[in-house]
């Protein structure tokens, strides 16, 4: 006897990635109905280890279509996003599926922001970065506009703790070299990358963090409105050097030589951390906004390893999705779901200074 395919189910594509493991394994304990979705047979393996229905296809084949069928909602999990994003995306337009993502890449909001009339006019949803990029983030920051309405400038830090996965080190590959990013009045502006530091307090006293392009300088402009947005980095020692190693030699290494030396080397890191070494983690989010009369907001929230917040986000999110919430049309994880969304997730708790 067949595995029953479920009906109104979220397909998960990437679901055999290191990520992608964390979220089936979440959604398996939420009994939210899933497909497991790929381009290799590794899908199989997986499907018949679990007991799951699966579909195999890539994102650009005619089968993709097909593979929608029966499907509520596509959970793409499958980076670099920037090569995933977009053909999936058209794919559920065509199929009338909501569409959702764990991307973290400022380059890809943008893409899939500008798309809001057609999604809008197809009924879908389309909802990138439902995971550690940029659920906690996002969140705050609508928070802190809900406290300050008048807020004109937005500032957010977050503290990378231990190792990312493999798959996050081939994204932070493609896009060295590119310059770092800022909101001002509205635009998109190029920095230094790392070049502007700032002490952040997240709880444990006081560490520098770096200048970073992260999501919210897509996301959290539309969640907030807010013109002129900055984004901070506390990396550990060892991700600090790194990130400035990057930062000065990012043009040779975007060579492609260089990624063709390098891309075999990132694929002999760890494919991610423990469990263990994730219970002993954790994630720290910090943010302000401020009015152009003086008037000042702070936050900060603290959570689980990113990890382990990116499944639960990601499968809160398609739950909600599942249920009928949302509008369709772009959307970030506060716009859908509302500021408070993030506290829903185990262990995450946010205090107002």
């Amino acid at each position: 006897m067949g595995i029953q395919i479920p009906e109104d189910a979220v397909l998960v594509y990437g679901s055999t990635g290191f990520t992608g493991r964390l979220i089936i394994a979440e959604a398996v304990r939420r009994q939210l109905p899933v497909i497991l979705g790929g381009r290799g047979e590794s899908v199989r393996h997986q499907a018949r280890d679990l007991g799951l229905p699966f579909r195999v296809f890539a994102v650009e084949s005619p089968e993709a279509r097909v593979a929608l069928r029966g499907c509520r909602a596509l959970l793409n999990c499958a980076g670099p996003f920037s090569h995933t994003a977009a053909p999936l995306v058209d794919v559920c337009l065509d199929a009338g599926v909501h569409y959702l993502d764990i991307n973290g890449e400022v380059e890809v909001f943008e893409a899939l922001a500008a798309g809001d009339p057609v999604a809008r006019d197809a009924g879908v949803m389309v909802l990138p970065g439902v995971g550690f990029d940029v659920v906690p983030t996002d969140c705050l920051a609508a928070h802190l506009l809900r406290r300050c309405p008048a807020a004109t400038r937005l500032t957010l830090a977050f503290r990378i703790e231990g190792l990312v996965s493999r798959g996050t080190l081939l994204s932070m590959l493609e896009n060295v070299g590119r310059a770092g990013l800022e909101r001002r009045n509205g635009i998109l502006e190029a920095v230094e990358p790392g070049g502007r530091e700032m002490v952040v307090d997240f709880g444990e006293g006081p560490v520098q963090a770096l200048q970073v392009a992260w999501g919210d300088l897509s996301t959290a402009y539309r969640s907030t409105a807010i013109r002129d947005i900055q984004v901070y980095a506390a990396p550990s020692p060892g991700w600090r050097w790194i990130l400035r190693l990057t930062a000065h030699l990012g043009r040779p290494l975007a060579k492609r030589w260089a990624q063709n030396l390098l891309r075999p080397l990132v694929a002999l890191a760890p494919e991610g951390p423990s469990a263990e070494a994730r219970s002993r983690g954790g994630s720290a989010v910090w943010g302000r906004v401020e009015t152009d009369s003086g008037q000042v907001a702070t936050a900060r929230l603290t959570g689980p390893q990113p990890h382990d917040l990116t499944a639960q986000a990601a499968v809160a999110a398609a739950a909600r999705v599942l249920a009928g919430d949302g509008a369709p049309g772009f959307q970030t994880p506060s716009m859908a779901f509302g500021p408070d969304f993030v506290l829903g997730l185990r262990g995450v708790t946010r205090i107002d200074l």
